[in-house]
């Protein structure tokens, strides 16, 4: 297709414009060939016209389609130009703030001039071991594909780092540094990468500066080389340096300043040591304060100081040298304010005033001499053929020479550092490969340029030359892969250029040329640059003004030099006599430096790197100088360039373009004017040129399908993808010259998938507006068709509306004639009768009025007359009562007037001594005299007290009869006394009555007014009562709400306060918990290495074969022994290594063991002390409850002492039957040795064999016998104690609280009385329980006497039973067993035939008893079975072992066998749940248990967590033995033994899976047997009686626990692994949805992976990994709470890496992409629910990924959008919200970019937001693990051990 046919109306182009460089427009009609203008529409809708050129007709460039705007590839657009490449610059840089930029092979990284969150140790991680087109442009991609190409095809690599002054080609440089340092690590201790990062700070100290367009430009190149070994590890590193700007040091422009190391030590004067160097503020030294600006903002240059000498230090520079090359800086600082004044008379010559300040210092200093220093400062040595002349020089001359002194110490000290940082950084191994940065000036253009510029512009032409061969190499080399043809693409070669300056006459050997004249001149060379090249070459030009200046043109732009300062730039000319006043110096470091010029001037060795000084001779031929020191700057920079250039051809390159954005250093600003000249001239245009030229879009065959499957049709659509598109693009295309069918792609021309693009909108279009016709008439056919049924719907209703409304109205018609007829005749009459009634009325009342005003005239006048007797009566009353009162008063007065004469006259006579005399007298007589009466009255009272109780009895019946008389008689007296008394009282009540009447209704008329006011004032008073109710109930409601809502209110605080705090306290001890598992993991990792560092010692020092010692300062304590040394020995020399085996202990564990025991032993005895408090105080409450028991319980004490005498009783039989029943078993011992035949009895006899087992059975329950009567004994002994102490407590107190209640004589005599009948009635009982007791004894008797017999019987029968032959044997003993059972039960029949209650609980017992024997039957049956079966087996296996063997046996071997014994069937001995082993089988144990043992037998076919049973059993056997030794050993052993196998097979899930399993469940075991209450609630009896008992083992508890933690970060990092290569490809790349995500024509060509694909993985390969984890876990016996930790974690790494790589890939970042990611959790999700794993917290830590995938769907348009998305993205911090928006691109024309404001606006909303700045999710992150205590129900004495275990050698026990 035609270029011309694309100019269509609506396609948008490119044209110049002055300000923004390219400006976009769109064509308003289409062009036609011919026109001469086009006619255009800019995009502020100004129309323009654009006019074509009509000699060349070249059209404006077209636009690329929004889609493709923004790519990661700028070779990726279709349209590939200078618009297309700034504009998708700029998009990307200010719209979507991405700062790298891949164009081809280049990355083209803009600065920002803002720190970005793009360079950590997360970025870093997950860059690391991705492909290059795989992951968004970064620096770190680059870095990564250059040590990957390095290891895969084993080349060396070179990034070479150019641009600007102030585009970030330093920090790009570091940055690739400090990836390499980060990823591949240091393959020694000496921390290489450190040490290559520590020399960053140092040169940027002496070799940056701040500039006008940078705050730390860098005044030198720099290629560094880092060197790898084998393993590709650093081990070292090398810098040469290039062109060092030495004019800075006496010369910056304005706002520029010097190297920072000057200003760092002025800012550290106030340091003690920096005193010495007298120095003060940078503003008063001439050489730091010539830019005016000695200050950078947020720069701290003191800081700076203190981070330059610590990374001296570092690098081996030493305090002493460190503080001598600050005296020599300090020195060159006071060099240049050293003044020099001219002499008046004499301008030729100048002085230095005596005693100068600063040459003093400098002197001091540099420890040379005043007098010479000053004297050669302004004179100079001229040698002729004969003589020696000394000149002085003038003042200009004198202060050049001192400034170049000063710029040859400075580069002399810069070229030191060098030196040593190199010899710091060498590799002390040998050196395998190297990656070198290349950190280079950029092409540079000013105002003025000079000898700087040109070297510059020179190295930059040299490195564009060999850019533009490499790429044009890769081009070529695709071609020839996918096997095309292709002819030869021409481009820029800038080898012309290059002649000009380096080659024979060029610019540079003029130079050197005339630096050799005597008088050789900047003009002179000018001249002679015009005769050579002038009009001979199109590169060099002449300006027109000038003849002191040449213009060259090179790649980038023409440049015009000022030839003044070549000559002496190139000649660097420093005057002899003041380096030989420097030579003589007594600073060693100064002497050092300019002793010797080569070392100093080149520090490589070989390799120069930067121009060095030509010392001017007085004596030639005295002081020949070396061939290098007469080189020139531009000589030894052009060779030096050369080597670089052979370097950078030896390695394979990668490039890193630098573009400074602004000339203010503004973020985020981009000005195009400046961006365009940058992107000319660092070759990025070239290299879009070179793609251009040939086929720069490229597509896969399935992509190329997939993308344009829409412009196919089905009959088109073959089986072949590769014949489908072929024939396809046949169709679309006619031109073949526009694409080519290569092996594997696709290769179009320009322009071409833009045309593809244009045909496949076209035809979505079409297809939308078909669709969206179709849908537009069915919904408006479907919108006519319910309006159609509507109205005549509507109608229908309306008409029969209407019809009802007519009916209605003539009803009403009808209706209203009939209701106004009877409304009239019915108000007619209502008239009548409210005529009449109203007349009734009026009569009634006026007769009425009349009557009343009658009746009230009567009655004014009685009530008048009633009034006039009342008020006279009470006037007479009341003069009455005056005249009274006034008379009592009087008589009251006189009576108190004559009392108190009396009272005063009686006053007197009582205080008179005569008047107490008269009184007193006689009265000791009466005393005395009452005194002997009342002793009579005593004595007679006695007296009469006896005869009264001698009278009493005799006279109570008299008494009686009395007293009933005397109650007959007084209630006939009072019954006639109420009947006299009765009239009296009647008439005083009627008068009584009377006056009450009349009272009464005085009172009821007073009352009933009051009643009637009180009723008016209660009305009112209910009424605002009612009021004041209401209000206050208002207000109580109102109060009542407002104190619930306070209470809702408060309650919801505190709730939520609660929560917040419990959520701080959970993630406070998670946090904790993540710490010590952490600080764990870290000990673990140092331990390893330090196991590591061990074996490689031992392999190192491997001694000589001979006599070995052992070193005597070894432990011999065995519960240090590591069993790694014990494994480790030679097989060839078993004794001497056995020796060495138990002589070696693992030190180091044992220390950190024994530390970490001991601080936890002492957590346990606090833990122990304050479980011992509360045990007191529960055992304290106990006793308190237990004695108010005690006195609650006040009766059945004696019959109690009953109880306990019967069992004391009891017992005394028991022990006596238990001797008789010893001494019988003795005599039947003494019987059977005695009466039995010797072949029967012999000791070897079977007869003896059986009778001697069944001796020490009867023994043994004659033990168990004595242990229950002992037991028996002692209940007994506490039960009597403790009653006798209760009835001493208890009893007399309450006969004396009853003896103070009875008071009463008769109480205590009934009392007394009542306990005689108790004693009788307790006696009585007593005596038949006695005889009971004498009964029971005689049975007891007879029973013993039976048991004699029957032994004696048995004795006998065992006798003849041992005669008879085996198969008789059973017969015979079943046999006499009947007759025994018959013979018991008659003899119980006749026993209990009185008794038949008793006889019936004997059969009860028999038949229980019989149950029992059944059931032991059945189960010695089984067990029988079993045995038979085994035997079987057994037997076979004997008999083919012994076949061989049964021929060499001889007959009488066979007869000598002993007979075998007879199987008598008995009860086997219960087990203890132990294992017994050796001490010498603690390693066969270990090597058999964990090292050699496969997992996958053990969980398919044995119990989960078996080894740990079975250790658990050797502890608790150690601990039953008491034996702390072999505890402490074991322990030690089974931890080492584990940790070998897990360190041997650490990348097996299995291994490591299998091993957290049983090393929980031994944990839980150690703790469910403990013995600790805490563990033991849910164990049965049995398995409380296993628990531990002597050794408390809390401490290898938490040593165990943090085995388990270990294990557990092992197994995550085992699934990380595992899972790692999976996530990306089936959570993101894989369409699990199948036409969904549309691939976008980005063309984008991959790079070289160093990794060949290992195939696509899935979601489903992710959830078949997922259940292969699972199932594993479930078969190991994991715990349940544990397999949801681990769940949890594997989920929260593939939600975190899935989350990171979309972080990073702007091609993941489309709506398609986010229903993929939607649909592939809810397929994880669904996996939960299968597993029943909900609970787990793995769907939550999804949550930042479905948070993600829903951002990408969501409407990203209005405020109410950016509402939305900060509402739902909760789990996302800002950072990541903002990058996901930036980095959101559309995948058809139909979507839209998410605009600017947008972000900002979402910005703003989240700025409060308080969240990690960190961009990515830490994917290392371990969640703290916890183990929570899960008893198992499995009895220990159960477990049965097999034998493919091996462990046949240990015995239960």
């Amino acid at each position: 297709m035609a270029a011309s046919e694309l100019f269509t109306k609506f396609a948008r182009v490119w044209i110049p414009d002055t300000e923004d460089v390219w400006k976009s427009a769109e064509l308003l009609k289409d062009y036609k060939p011919g026109d001469t203008v086009l006619h255009l529409k800019l995009e502020d809708d100004k129309e323009t016209q654009h006019k074509i050129d009509p000699q060349t007709k070249e059209l404006p460039p077209l636009r690329n389609p929004d889609i493709l705007v923004g790519e990661n590839d700028l070779t990726a657009l279709s349209y590939l130009h200078e618009p297309a490449v700034l504009h998708n610059l700029k998009v990307r840089f200010m719209d979507s703030k991405l700062i790298y930029t891949y164009c081809g092979i280049v990355l083209v990284a803009i600065n920002p001039y803002e720190q970005l969150p793009i360079y950590g140790e997360d970025i870093i991680n997950a860059y690391s071991g991705q492909n290059m087109g795989d992951m968004d442009p970064h620096i770190f991609a680059v870095a990564e594909e250059a040590y990957k190409q390095m290891a895969r095809d084993e080349r060396n690599q070179s990034i070479i780092v150019s641009g600007e002054s102030g585009a970030g080609k330093t920090v790009s440089a570091k940055y690739a540094m400090r990836y390499f340092a980060t990823v591949s690590g240091s393959a020694s201790e000496a921390n290489v990468e450190e040490k290559v990062l520590a020399s960053n700070p140092i040169m940027e100290s002496i070799g940056n500066a701040k500039t006008t367009r940078n705050d730390n430009s860098s005044r030198f190149g720099k290629y560094i080389e880092i060197g790898f070994d084998k393993r590709y590890r650093i081990i070292g590193a090398n810098m040469r340096t290039y062109l060092l700007e030495k004019s800075r040091v006496v010369f910056q422009a304005e706002d520029e300043r010097n190297y920072h190391i000057l200003y760092q030590l002025c800012a550290s004067k106030h340091l003690p040591e920096f005193k010495a160097l007298r120095l003060s503020h940078a503003q008063n030294f001439h050489y730091t304060n010539l830019g005016g600006s000695p200050v950078i903002e947020g720069i701290d240059d003191a800081k700076e100081m203190r981070n330059t000498r610590q990374a001296c230090s570092l690098l081996g520079i030493n305090e002493s040298y460190q503080m001598g090359i600050f005296h020599i800086l300090a020195a060159v600082l006071h060099l240049g304010n050293v003044a020099i004044k001219s002499n008046e008379r004499d301008a030729d010559n100048c002085f230095i005033l005596p005693n100068t300040e600063h040459l003093i210092i400098f002197c001091d200093l540099l420890g040379v001499d005043y007098e010479q220093m000053a004297h050669w400062l302004c004179h100079r040595k001229i040698v002729t053929g004969s003589e020696t002349y000394i000149k002085p020089m003038p003042k200009f001359q004198a202060i050049n020479a001192r400034d170049a002194l000063a710029k040859h110490i400075y580069a002399s000290v810069f070229n030191w550092i060098v030196h040593h940082v190199n010899k710091a950084l060498h590799a002390s191994i040998k050196q395998h490969s190297f990656i070198g940065v290349l950190d280079i000036y950029g092409f540079e253009t000013f105002e003025i340029n000079s000898f700087e510029q040109f070297c510059i512009n020179y190295a930059n032409e040299k490195l564009q030359q060999q850019f533009n061969m490499h790429v044009f190499k890769l081009e070529q080399e695709e071609y020839m892969k996918e096997q095309i043809p292709w002819t030869l693409i021409d481009f820029y070669d800038n080898q012309p250029c290059i002649n000009l300056i380096e080659a024979k006459l060029g610019i540079l050997d003029l130079l050197d040329e005339e630096c050799k004249m005597p008088r050789g001149s900047d003009d002179t060379w000018a001249q002679k640059l015009y005769n050579t090249h002038l009009n001979k070459t199109t590169l060099f030009h002449k300006p027109r003004l000038s003849n002191k200046a040449f213009i060259i043109q090179h790649f980038a732009d023409k440049v015009e030099y000022q030839c003044e300062g070549f000559l002496e730039k190139n000649k660097d000319t420093v005057y002899e006599e003041q380096i030989t006043v420097l030579k003589a110096s007594k600073l060693n470091l100064l002497a050092e430096l300019f002793h010797d010029e080569k070392p100093a001037t080149s520090p490589t060795e070989g390799r120069p790197s930067v121009a060095r000084a030509t010392v001017k001779s007085a004596k030639p031929r005295a002081l020949q100088p070396s061939k290098e020191h007469k080189k020139s700057v531009g000589h030894q920079f052009r060779n030096s360039l050369h080597l670089l250039m052979e370097t950078l051809n030896a390695t394979t390159p990668h490039y890193v373009r630098c573009i400074k954005p602004n000339d203010d250093k503004f973020a985020f600003t981009f000005d195009p004017k400046r961006a365009v000249q940058q992107l000319r001239a660092c070759g990025v245009l070239e290299t879009i040129r070179i793609s251009a030229a040939g086929f720069p879009s490229r597509w896969t065959y399935q992509e190329f399908f997939n993308r344009y499957r829409v412009l196919m049709k089905q009959k088109d659509v073959l089986s072949d993808k590769k014949l489908t598109c072929r024939n396809v693009l046949e169709k679309l295309i006619k031109d073949q010259d526009k694409y080519q069918f290569g092996k594997t792609k696709i290769f179009f021309r320009a322009g071409q998938v833009a045309y593809l693009e244009k045909l496949r909108a076209d035809k979505l279009r079409a297809a939308c507006i078909r669709i969206q016709k179709t849908i537009r008439s069915w919904l408006q056919r479907k919108k006519y068709l319910r309006m159609r049924k509507a109205a005549i719907t509507i109608q229908r209703y309306v008409r029969g509306y209407q019809a009802k409304c007519y009916a209605q109205f003539l009803r009403r018609t009808r209706a209203a004639i009939l209701i106004q007829k009877f409304q009239r005749m019915y108000s007619a009459w209502q008239k009548f009768l409210r005529i009449r009634s109203a007349t009734i009325v009026i009569q009634s009342f006026v007769r009425g009025f009349r009557g009343r005003r009658q009746f009230k005239a009567i009655l004014r006048e009685q009530k008048a007359i009633i009034l006039q007797k009342h008020v006279r009566s009470w006037m007479a009353r009341s003069k009455y009562k005056r005249t009274h009162h006034a008379i009592i008063y009087l008589q009251c007065c006189y009576r108190r007037m004559m009392a108190k004469r009396e009272l005063k006259k009686l006053k007197i006579e009582a205080r008179s001594v005569e008047h107490y005399k008269t009184l007193n007298i006689g009265m000791e007589n009466k005393i005395m005299q009452l005194q002997c009466k009342v002793n009579d009255q005593t004595k007679e009272m006695k007296s009469l007290l006896e005869k009264l109780s001698g009278l009493e009895t005799t006279y109570t019946n008299e008494t009686e009869k009395l007293r009933t008389e005397v109650d007959r008689l007084r209630a006939n007296e009072e019954s006639a006394k109420v009947s006299s008394n009765k009239i009296t009282s009647l008439m005083e009540e009627i008068v009584i009555l009377r006056r009450e009447l009349k009272e009464t209704q005085a009172q009821k008329k007073r009352l009933e007014e009051g009643a009637d006011k009180y009723k008016a004032e209660t009305d009112l008073m209910v009424s605002q009562l009612k009021e004041q109710n209401a209000l206050l109930k208002n207000e109580k409601e109102e109060l009542n709400r407002q104190i619930q809502e306070q209470a809702k209110e408060i309650t919801e605080s505190m709730e939520k306060r609660m929560e917040e705090e419990t959520k701080q306290l959970e993630i406070d001890l998670n946090d904790e918990r993540s710490r010590y598992q952490s600080l764990l993991n870290e000990f673990c990792r140092l331990e390893e290495r330090y196991d590591n560092l061990k074996e490689e010692i031992s392999l190192v020092n491997v001694t000589k074969p001979g006599h070995r010692r052992t070193d005597s300062t070894h432990s011999s304590n065995e519960s240090e022994y590591t069993y790694n040394s014990l494994l480790s020995s030679d097989p060839g020399e078993p004794e001497d290594g056995t020796r060495r085996m138990e002589e070696f202990p693992e030190q180091k564990g044992a220390l950190d063991m024994s530390l970490f025991l001991k601080l936890q032993k002492r957590v346990s005895e606090l833990e122990q002390e304050k479980q011992a408090l509360q045990e007191e105080l529960d055992r304290k409450e106990d006793q308190a409850l237990r004695s108010k028991a005690k006195e609650a319980e006040d009766q059945g004490v004696k019959a109690r002492g009953a109880e306990l005498e019967y069992e004391s009783l009891k017992r005394q039989e028991l022990e006596s039957e238990n001797k008789k029943l010893k001494n019988e078993l003795n005599e039947l011992h003494r019987a059977l040795s005695e009466k039995a035949s010797p072949a029967v009895t012999a000791p070897g006899s079977p007869a003896y064999k059986v009778l001697l087992d069944q001796l020490t059975a009867s023994s043994e329950e004659l033990e168990v016998r004595k242990e229950e009567v002992l037991i028996l004994r002692s209940q007994l002994v506490s039960q009597k104690e403790a009653m006798a102490h209760k009835e001493t407590m208890t009893e007399p107190m309450v006969l004396l609280e009853d003896i103070c209640k009875m008071k009463d004589q008769g109480e205590i005599t009934q009392a007394y009385m009542g306990l005689k009948e108790t004693n009788r009635l307790l006696e009585s009982q007593l005596q038949g329980q006695k005889k009971n007791y004498e009964n029971e004894l005689e049975i007891l008797h007879g029973e013993v006497q039976n048991l004699k017999e029957e032994i004696n019987r048995q004795q006998q029968l065992l006798a003849q039973n041992l005669q008879l032959p085996p198969e008789a044997r059973i017969e015979a003993s079943l046999q006499h067993e009947i007759t025994r059972l018959t013979n018991e039960n008659l003899y119980y029949e006749e026993l209990y035939a009185d008794d038949p209650m008793k006889y019936q609980f004997y059969r009860i017992s028999l038949y229980k008893r019989i149950i029992d024997l059944m059931e032991q039957l059945e189960k010695q049956d089984k067990t029988v079975r079993k045995l038979k079966k085994q035997l079987k087996v057994f037997a076979k296996k004997i008999g083919e072992l012994e076949v061989g063997q049964t021929e060499n046996v001889s007959p009488a071997q066979l007869a000598d066998e002993p007979i075998r014994p007879v199987n008598i069937p008995r009860k086997e001995k219960d087990f203890q749940g132990m294992l017994e082993y050796k001490k010498d089988d603690e390693l066969k144990l270990i090597k058999n248990l964990i090292l050699e043992l496969k997992p996958r037998g053990v969980a398919v076919n044995l119990i989960p967590g078996l080894p740990a049973y079975i250790l658990f059993m050797c502890v608790r056997h150690a601990d039953y033995i008491n034996d702390d030794q072999r505890v402490r050993s074991l322990l030690t052993s089974t931890i080492n033994g584990i940790k070998k196998i897990l360190k041997k097979r650490s990348d097996d899930f299995e291994i490591v899976s299998f091993w957290l399993s049983n090393t929980c469940r031994f944990l839980h075991c150690l703790k469910q047997y403990s013995g600790e209450e805490a563990f033991m609630k849910h164990n049965t009896p049995r398995q409380n009686d296993h628990c531990l008992r002597n050794f408390d083992l809390a401490e290898y508890r938490q040593v165990i626990s943090d085995l388990a933690i270990q294990i557990y970060q092992q197994l995550t990092k085992v699934m990380e692994n595992v899972l790692q290569p999976m996530i990306v490809s089936g959570m993101l790349e894989h369409e699990t949805i199948q036409g969904v995500s549309g691939l976008k024509p980005t063309g984008l060509r991959k790079r070289t992976s160093s990794v060949a694909d290992e195939g696509t993985y899935t979601l489903d390969s992710i959830v078949r990994q997922l259940n292969n984890f699972h199932s594993t876990m479930c078969q190991h016996g994991m715990d349940p709470e544990l397999i949801k930790q681990i769940v949890k974690q594997m989920f929260y790494i593939i939600g975190s890496v899935t989350l990171n790589n979309l972080l990073l890939r702007k091609d993941m970042c489309s709506w398609s992409k986010g229903m993929q990611i939607r649909y592939n959790v809810s397929q994880l999700e669904e996996w939960l629910r299968d597993k029943n794993l909900q609970t787990s917290g793995a769907k939550e830590t999804l949550e930042p990924l479905i948070q993600a995938a829903q951002l990408l769907q969501v409407k990203k348009k209005t405020d109410e959008d950016a509402e939305a998305i900060c509402s739902m993205c909760s789990a996302l911090t800002t950072a990541q919200i903002v990058k996901v928006l930036n980095l959101y691109t559309p995948v058809n024309e139909f979507e839209e970019r998410v605009t600017a404001s947008f972000i900002r606006t979402i910005q703003v909303r989240l700025q409060n937001r308080k969240d990690s700045p960190q961009l990515l999710m830490d994917a290392k992150h371990i969640f703290p693990v916890t183990f929570p205590f899960n008893p198992s129900s499995l009895a220990l004495e159960s477990i049965q051990i097999p034998s493919s275990m091996n462990l046949g050698f240990l015995l239960r026990v």
